[in-house]
């Protein structure tokens, strides 16, 4: 079931399944951000990640000496989520354990996400709570798409990414054959704060970073002054996506936690980047998009 909710700058809609947001549209030009979903090229909008970001080792993973399985990105975006509280201006929705998760997924937990529109912000939150009698272990992230180009006389060429910051980083590098990370990092940005965007950009899959000086991040276009920014401070690792074979969209993932090490064997809680929450305890996270006309 979609929901919508609209301000003076910027009307959105999302969905109780995946708890996924599905449109942001501007009020003043009608653009709309947010990539449309279309399955002949990526079928999701704005998926949420979790409990773990990207993919475990054989779509298997341990917890105490039990082996348990996960696609790639978990469970919660496949799942019918609750919605808790529709106002004018923010949405809630919560995901909760059940006998069904606990067969994948062997926690107790919930799993708030709102979004509330602040002028012409979308501020995306979400919450993890324990709700079992032992220490939790998860990752979570953000996986939205962004139309690219979002005129129709433009091409792909004609945008880029720019950081708030000049950056000097590396990437880190998946192992194509299994979509998990290697040890070997590339030197990407040299004292940097802009991407150009092309086709041949993801060819080797997303381009990872971590700990960024930066907390934005925005796409821009050569030819006009409408862009979309997303402040993601506090994150560790940022992604970035589009299809190698090309696509209107591209995606910028903000992260706690990514894919498996290609020689990773461990159990869950030793796993790179992973959160772990006490008893009682709750994580909490945000990110912010900026619509800027």
């Amino acid at each position: 079931m979609l929901q919508v909710i609209e301000n003076d700058f910027l009307k959105i809609s999302s969905s109780t399944h995946g708890g996924e947001l599905h449109s942001i549209q501007s009020k003043k030009t009608n653009t709309e951000y947010l990539w449309n979903g279309n399955p002949d090229f990526w079928k999701y909008h704005a998926p949420i990640l979790f409990p773990i970001v990207g993919k475990v080792k054989d779509g298997k993973y341990k917890v105490d000496g039990k082996t348990y399985e996960l696609p790639q990105h978990g469970l919660a975006r496949v799942r019918e989520f609750s919605l808790k509280n529709c106002e004018d201006n923010k949405l809630t929705y919560e995901l909760i354990y059940s006998e069904d998760t606990l067969k994948v997924y062997p926690y107790k937990f919930s799993l708030y996400i709102s979004y509330e529109l602040i002028d012409n912000n979308l501020k995306v939150s979400y919450k993890v709570t324990n709700l079992d009698d032992k220490t939790i272990y998860f990752s979570i992230g953000a996986h939205p798409g962004f139309m690219c180009p979002i005129k129709d006389n433009e091409s792909l060429n004609d945008y880029y990414f720019e950081f708030n910051k000049k950056e000097t980083a590396d990437l880190m590098t998946l192992d194509m054959n299994v979509g998990l990370i290697s040890h070997n990092t590339i030197p990407y940005l040299n004292n940097e704060n802009t991407i150009p965007l092309h086709k041949e950009l993801f060819k080797n899959d997303a381009l990872i970073f971590k700990n960024l000086d930066s907390n934005l991040i925005s796409i821009k276009s050569k030819n006009h002054n409408q862009s979309l920014s997303m402040d993601f401070t506090g994150f560790p690792y940022m992604g970035l996506w589009a299809m190698p074979t090309g696509c209107p969209f591209v995606c910028i993932e903000p992260w706690f936690g990514h894919a498996d090490f290609v020689d990773f064997d461990g159990e869950l809680k030793d796993k790179a980047g992973i959160q772990l929450l006490e008893i009682g305890k709750e994580f909490n996270c945000s990110y912010s998009i900026i619509v800027t006309e």
